[in-house]
């Protein structure tokens, strides 16, 4: 499960696009930040997937974004011309014939596309084209979670500065549309009906031959192709509780907005957020926390925020919160060439990616892994599988982190301006060390915290 959203620059407080998804993935699945430089292959070979090989293109971009410790792709990313890309599993009704077909032909994993698209697209039409290629010719496959295999479809939203698009896979077929509005979100369902820009060959052919078509015969993708035997609120309610919040800015969406909205749980509604607490849920919620009752089906693994580029002399900017972000510390970095802090790009005890999940060791708890850092800390905030402590602690830690992340956001306009003058006179070897003193110093402040966090909840309950 998880949720996507994107604000065009005309809503946006700062006249940027910005993209933002909650990855919700199993509770321990670990899912830290990834680098990857840009690299020129002088015989291009062959990129081994987790079902199938494809062949490598003589370059790919720089990139950042999350990944689960044993996958190749990303959950959502973005390269160094600011395109950001981030995906959602959708139920689609040909994936029961997929799976029951043992000689159906294996294709390519959602988080695989999402950064075989940013590393080849130097723009998001161009990063579209690159993933509908990719899906007509070899489809798509994989359930994502270890030791499990079963087929899968994807929903994208891709942007950069300058425009943003939706679009929706069902195996080999797709359909997308440009997104005219101020702002949109998607969630784990489609939202593609009448009003696509632009479609695969046999999109609607598709739906045809399989009799998937009713009523008046007006063909309405969602409703054609979305299987109603997987129940409809897993998704919905999530993403108009995103599209309610997003419009309450008129003209005004900043980051600081987005990290409230990625951090809902209903709150500020009739539901009054949960009953007992958020870490204890009684429904799906944008800030995702596992139940005893696994029905959200594990936690948000990674948050994240995109600030796309104005111009070419602008660094793409990322704002990452590990696991939780009700109970984490949006980190800036800018995307850039650098020597990326191992810390940020450990999982735990697995270090050697396993593309193939069917096959990959289950990830535990290091201390020089910065996602199980915050992982660790949300069962300390909880207490106990049932969070009876949680709302306090969680309290004490939004009084230690909240004023460190309103500082960053305060400090960063200024240190962003200086390096796109230092980018646009010549100096970019200047502009790279100054973002990123900038922010390794953010980085080592938000390890005093998490421990600064611990001190006072250990405090806390000595006292009680």
């Amino acid at each position: 499960m998880c949720d996507n959203l994107v604000v065009l620059p005309n809503y946006t407080r700062s006249a940027s696009m910005l993209v933002a998804k909650n990855s919700d993935r199993p509770a321990n699945e670990s899912q830290p930040l990834v680098y990857n430089q840009r690299k020129s292959y002088k015989n291009p070979d062959i990129v081994p997937l987790a079902y199938v090989e494809i062949p490598q293109f003589e370059e790919t971009y720089l990139t950042i974004g999350s990944s689960p410790f044993w996958c190749w792709g990303y959950e959502q990313g973005m390269n160094e011309y600011g395109v950001a890309i981030g995906n959602e599993a959708i139920f689609t009704k040909d994936l029961k014939d997929s799976a029951a077909n043992p000689d159906k032909q294996k294709g390519i994993l959602g988080m695989e596309l999402v950064r075989l698209g940013l590393e080849r697209g130097k723009t998001a039409k161009g990063a579209l084209e690159v993933i509908t290629k990719l899906v007509e010719e070899y489809g798509q496959w994989g359930t994502a979670v270890v030791g499990e295999e079963k087929p899968y479809n994807n929903s994208f939203l891709i942007a950069d500065s300058n425009e943003a698009w939706v679009l929706e896979t069902i195996d080999h077929q797709w359909a997308a549309r440009r997104i005219q509005d101020n702002f949109h979100s998607i969630s784990n369902e489609m939202s593609i009906r009448q009003d696509w820009d632009l479609c695969s060959e046999h999109f609607l052919e598709k739906a045809v031959n399989a009799g998937w078509i009713e009523g008046d015969g007006n063909f309405d993708a969602a409703y054609a192709y979305t299987d109603f035997t997987n129940a409809l609120q897993v998704s919905h309610i999530r993403v108009q509780r995103t599209k309610q919040l997003l419009s309450e800015k008129s003209g005004q969406v900043d980051v600081n907005w987005i990290k409230c909205i990625l951090r809902d749980h209903y709150e500020d509604t009739f539901l009054e957020g949960p009953f007992f607490n958020a870490a204890l849920p009684d429904f799906q919620t944008i800030c995702m926390h596992s139940s005893p009752a696994n029905f959200t089906w594990g936690i948000t693994a990674s948050s994240t925020i995109f600030e796309l580029p104005k111009d070419e002399w602008h660094l793409p900017l990322i704002w990452w919160s590990p696991a939780t972000p009700c109970t984490g510390l949006y980190l800036p970095i800018f995307l850039c060439e650098q020597d990326f802090p191992e810390l940020l790009s450990n999982a735990g005890t697995v270090r050697v990616k396993k593309v193939n999940p069917t096959i990959s060791a289950h990830d535990q708890s290091t201390e020089d892994s910065y996602w199980w850092k915050f992982r660790v800390l949300l069962d300390e905030l909880k207490g106990n599988e049932n969070g009876t402590l949680f709302s306090k602690n969680k309290e004490i830690a939004r009084k230690v982190f909240d004023p460190l992340e309103q500082k960053w956001v305060t400090l960063i306009r200024d240190i962003e301006e200086e390096a796109a003058l230092l980018n646009k006179t010549g100096k970019r070897k200047e502009a790279i060390g100054l973002v990123t003193a900038f922010s390794n110093e953010c980085l080592k402040e938000a390890l005093e915290a998490i421990d600064e966090v611990r001190v006072q909840i250990n405090s806390v309950l000595l006292s009680s």
